[in-house]
Order: structure tokens, then sequence, then C-alpha cells
């Protein structure tokens, strides 16, 4: 990607739920994704950005890796095939994991799933 991935800190200490947008998601670190993805920004500060992701069953993320952040991730429904270096994970609800910075890591979605990913420092990867 070669916009700008900084994402601005937010001011707020507390935000409810239904007041933060739900939005479609076009393309993962430049590569276009199917229908199915949909991605909620939570909280953003300089160290990090949270987010909550929705899946549909059958959605695989591409390959990909990361050189400005490391994510952390855990799942909260459904269930994942998660690929990260060359080792693969079968993810299930409370499973938690981390894509290290510069390892490659895709993902495909066995069930819908939602998750929660923490990204540090806040980096935008998505369109």
């Amino acid at each position: 990607m070669s916009e700008d991935r900084h994402m601005t800190p937010f001011e707020a200490l507390f935000l409810r739920d239904d007041a933060l947008e739900k939005v479609k998601i076009e393309s993962v670190e430049g590569v276009m994704e199917p229908e199915g993805l949909y991605l909620k920004v939570l909280m953003v500060t300089e160290a990090m950005l949270v987010f909550k992701a929705w899946k549909m069953k059958g959605i695989t993320d591409p390959w990909q890796k990361h050189d400005d952040h490391e994510s952390v991730a855990t799942l909260l429904e459904g269930k994942l095939r998660m690929h990260i270096g060359d080792e693969t994970f079968m993810c299930e609800p409370g499973d938690v994991w981390r894509h290290p910075i510069g390892v490659w890591h895709m993902s495909e979605a066995l069930e819908d799933c939602v998750l929660i990913e923490i990204k540090s420092p806040a980096r935008k990867t998505w369109t």
C-alpha cells in the first residue's frame, strides 16, 4: 500500500459500540477481498489500533506480511484456519494468536467468524 498507514489517535476515553461505524472492507494490503468482510474500529491510540472484524464463512485473506506493525487477535465466534509462517492452527472461540513483524500469514473462515485484533503501532491495512 502506498498511502500513509498511520492512524490518528482518538481523543475519546470512552465510546459506545452503537456510535461506531461497521464498514465493508474492499481490500487488505492492496488485494481485493470477496464479499463478506466487515470491520469496526473500536479505538486508536498512538501505540495501538483495536478493531472488531466479521468474516463470513469461506472468506480467505490473502497471504501477507507487515513490516511496520505486529498484531495480536482473539476469536470470539466461529472457526478459523490460521496460517502463520510455516505453521497452521485451527482457531476456536477464545483462542489467541499473533502475527510478528515480517512473518507471512493468512486465514480461512471455516464458519462465520467474529474476532478482535490489536495492531501495534496503529496501522491501517485495509480500504
